[in-house]
């Protein structure tokens, strides 16, 4: 099974077999292209570059598929969460038109890429279905369709939809598609190692000198780079894309029906969160998977709550045989809509970053891939442009932002506590966490589920934020810019790139973070 940061299972990690890098070893002293994250995103740029003549080595903090590519529910679509009547009064029209052509041009990748390597993860071309359901949504409804035919996507009112939901108004767009994405990700990976790429896992990028060659710190030693891209969901360190990128969980369900009326296609609803469906064939079985309750992270005290919501509505629209799976994932929505891809803000150098994918994360990360590569191969790219990360304008106050929430003093524990006074406080059950207040400092417990207690300095090591216990997933999640920990204080996902603090109350001492 494939490893995923969280501990639900997800549909997709239980079916997949995990991918060996045949050479996990780092070789060259400078390579043309380093890239950091062995997701979608990292996987296909990689390729893509390596297939180019260059030279690249691919270097994931944990194992492939970690993050969100292991807990997507897989939609690839032309039809965007970012509406295209929203897109164009932003960016205007021929933009609008520009963003619908990338998304056309991913999925056309990605179906190239399945008959040229020969991937079986059941890919399947499917129409969407948008529907409303009062006459407020309608009217939204219309504008959506209006701006998707202006954008050049074809979008039609329909009479019927394949949920059993009772519905308003509905429109059907065609030639959007689904599929497994760990079995094709990780096909990619075995195409980019047998074009001569290589892969490291557990190898976390630390830091860098913005040089030429760029010096990329990692767990394994340095490593010079004439490019450096971030593919890591959102970059490390401390930069002007968290201020621009909030981070959300979805929640999702595969669920098995009894009477075996599998829905077609891919349908949404138009409420905020909305909810999402399709249907998914694994080895001769089918899933309904239904996602939504979207929240932005550590926004909410029972994440339970959330999956007991959700299953509420698909129990009440399906007939559930079996819940097989429940699972849920990060993604980071932009400020403006559009993703950011290209040149980090305030790296002039040779350092790229792709993220703000939204909901809309498997499409993106192609468009992502080929703009990259563009960009590295000094080709032209309208997109290149559009999704520049630098089209953000400087946020004044930012560099006192930044430093109010770097200096912030280490909160220290005075004094030291009795194992009977811990254990009173941490009223808490086996495999649980909480934050609780000691003599006036603010203490992050975990009980694992021997029943002793772990204590951790509960500030995020990103900007010093205070983490919250995520109860679903058994991690603590910071609820300003993402990042999350195990339970027990592990970085799982940045932007941090340590580990929260250990504290140990009955002698008063601080262990460091990692690195």
């Amino acid at each position: 099974m494939i490893a995923r940061d969280g501990a639900n299972i997800s549909l997709w990690q239980q079916t997949t077999t995990p991918y060996i890098p045949s050479r996990p070893v780092i070789t060259e002293k400078v390579y043309d292209v380093v890239i950091a994250g062995g997701g979608i995103t990292g996987i296909s740029t990689a390729l893509m570059l390596q297939e180019a003549g260059l030279q690249c080595l691919l270097v994931e903090a944990q194992s492939l598929c970690f993050g969100t590519t292991g807990g997507t529910t897989a939609h690839l679509n032309t039809l965007l969460d970012t509406p295209y009547n929203t897109i164009a009064d932003d960016f205007g029209k021929d933009n609008a038109n520009l963003v619908a052509q990338a998304a056309r041009n991913a999925i056309n990748d990605i179906k190239t890429n399945i008959a040229r390597y020969q991937i079986d993860c059941a890919f399947e071309e499917a129409s969407a279905y948008l529907y409303s359901q009062n006459e407020k949504q309608s009217e939204e409804l219309e504008a959506i369709r209006k701006a998707t035919l202006e954008a050049g996507v074809p979008a039609a009112y329909i009479h019927a939809t394949p949920l059993p939901i009772s519905f308003h108004k509905a429109i059907e767009v065609k030639q959007q598609a689904k599929f497994h994405p760990l079995r094709y990700v990780l096909a990619l990976a075995k195409a980019f190692e047998d074009a001569g790429g290589s892969i490291v896992e557990h190898c976390r990028v630390l830091d860098t000198d913005n040089t030429d060659p760029v010096i990329v710190k990692t767990e394994m030693g340095d490593i010079q780079a004439k490019w450096l891209i971030y593919a890591t969901h959102i970059p490390p360190g401390i930069n002007l894309l968290h201020l621009r990128c909030a981070p959300y969980r979805s929640y999702a369900m595969a669920v098995r029906l009894s009477d075996n009326s599998y829905p077609a296609d891919l349908s949404y609803d138009m409420y905020d969160p909305y909810h999402y469906y399709r249907t998914q064939m694994i080895d001769g079985e089918p899933y309904l998977i239904v996602g939504g309750e979207d929240h932005k992270t550590a926004h909410t005290d029972n994440t339970n709550a959330s999956f007991n919501t959700l299953e509420s509505h698909i129990r009440s629209n399906f007939n559930v045989q079996e819940i097989a799976y429940r699972w849920s994932s990060q993604y980071f929505e932009p400020a403006d809509g559009l993703p950011y891809i290209g040149h980090l803000p305030g790296n002039p150098g040779k350092i790229l970053v792709a993220t703000g994918f939204g909901g809309n994360g498997m499409t993106y990360s192609t468009v992502a891939a080929r703009i990259l590569t563009d960009i590295v191969l000094d080709k032209e790219n309208p997109g290149i442009k559009l999704f520049d990360p630098n089209r953000i304008k400087p946020i004044a106050g930012f560099a006192s932002f930044v430093k109010e929430n770097v200096d912030v003093a280490k909160q220290l524990i005075t004094g030291f506590f009795t194992k009977e006074k811990i254990d009173a406080i941490a009223d808490i059950a086996p495999g649980e966490g909480k934050i609780v207040q000691l003599e006036g400092q603010t203490v992050a417990l975990y009980k694992d589920e021997g029943g002793q207690v772990h204590t951790i300095n509960p500030r995020c090591t990103h900007m010093k934020c205070t983490v919250a216990w995520n109860i679903s997933e058994k991690t603590w999640d910071c609820p300003c810019h993402g990042a999350r920990y195990d339970a027990n204080g592990k970085v799982l996902t940045g932007p941090a790139d340590k580990d929260l603090e250990k504290i140990n109350l009955q002698t008063g001492t601080v262990s460091s973070a990692n690195h």
